[in-house]
């Protein structure tokens, strides 16, 4: 009885954790271009992203490649395309569907379609940490995202930028054994404060 009720409390210690990690502010710029705005075209850059305790994505998927492909020839290859697909397939929609679940109430679209939009939001991730779960041992997932808006016409004039650090991914009960799900709902997490927050500070 004693091991379940310390099993419990670390549990709900780890959960406001996550919460309190969970930061998101305008770092730089304000958002007042926003309003009156009906579709922003979005994009997506992981060129800086460090992963784990790796500085350098590349670095990372070298290593998770080579020790796939040691176990079983070409599975590593494999986990490393599914590792890059799971970006288009699942992380940028999720984003998007959350985000939009906000910013529809105040009629403006965004999403990578918007190519005639006058204003460009950039999602950068800068750091993801895959987490993992093994049944008697998980850790969520989260990610450090940049949110840059620019001219689409001319993207190097920066108009704002918006960071979050430690966005939450991870399944209802736990069940969240594969990697590129945890991540995804990390992206759902980040597309619902990111559409919750601009419709609070640009479009009201």
């Amino acid at each position: 009885m004693k091991t379940v009720r310390m099993i419990l409390v670390s549990l709900i210690v780890l959960g406001v954790t996550s919460v309190q990690a969970q930061k998101i502010k305008i770092t730089q710029g304000d958002l007042a271009f926003l309003k009156g705005e009906t579709e922003v075209l979005v994009e997506y850059d992981y060129s800086q992203m460090a992963v784990g305790k790796f500085t350098k994505e590349e670095d990372y998927t070298a290593k998770k490649a080579a020790e796939y492909n040691e176990k079983k020839p070409g599975s590593g290859d494999e986990w490393k395309e599914k590792w890059e697909a799971d970006r288009e397939g699942r992380y940028h929609p999720k984003f998007e569907e959350l985000l939009n679940s906000y910013t529809s109430k105040v009629n403006c679209s965004f999403n990578q379609t918007n190519v005639n939009a006058k204003y460009t939001l950039i999602l950068k991730t800068t750091f993801t940490e895959p987490g993992w779960n093994i049944g008697i041992s998980r850790m969520d997932a989260s990610i450090n995202v940049e949110i840059i808006f620019v001219e689409t016409a001319n993207p190097d004039n920066k108009l704002a930028v918006i960071t979050m650090t430690g966005v939450p991914g991870r399944g209802a009960m736990g069940n969240d054994y594969d990697t590129g799900f945890r991540i995804q709902e990390a992206y759902a997490k980040c597309g619902k404060e990111t559409g919750a927050f601009l419709v609070k500070k640009a479009f009201k």
